[in-house]
């Protein structure tokens, strides 16, 4: 059986951290727990890291914790193309291109609207909720 693959976008990752309550923080502590695989890119990590820095309340230590926790279970990509722009955000187009090299179905976020062009390349913008379902925890 074949794991479902997701990208998590930064927006994610940090509503996990900021609070227990919700499907963000189910989502995040499921990982690594064999339902689901994720994806994660050098470019992707460092924006996560620069984001829980500034948008949470952990701690240096914690938030390098968190880094070497998401390293060490998620698939690591690396990207060899750019076909920017995509998307409105460039970031946006970030998490776009990690999904696509690392064919992931799935980009998991609170913002799939702005992740609309993500279905011309088979790719499917969720909410942590919705994800969560397909990933049948």
């Amino acid at each position: 059986m074949t794991l479902p693959r997701a990208v998590l976008d930064t927006n994610v990752i940090v509503s996990a951290f900021r609070s227990r309550r919700g499907p963000a923080f189910r989502l995040v502590s499921e990982i690594g727990r064999g339902s689901f695989e994720i994806s994660v890119s050098v470019p992707l990590v460092l924006e996560y890291e620069e984001v829980l820095r500034r948008a949470t309340g952990l701690g240096e230590q914690e938030v390098l914790d968190v880094l070497k926790f998401l390293c060490s279970v998620a698939r690591r990509q690396k990207i060899f193309f750019l076909w920017r722009p995509i998307l409105p955000d460039p970031k946006d187009d970030m998490v776009l291109e990690l999904a696509v090299a690392s064919r992931a179905k799935y980009i998991v976020t609170y913002n799939g609207k702005d992740f609309a062009a993500a279905s011309s390349f088979g790719i499917e913008a969720l909410n942590p909720e919705s994800f969560l379902r397909v990933a049948g925890v």
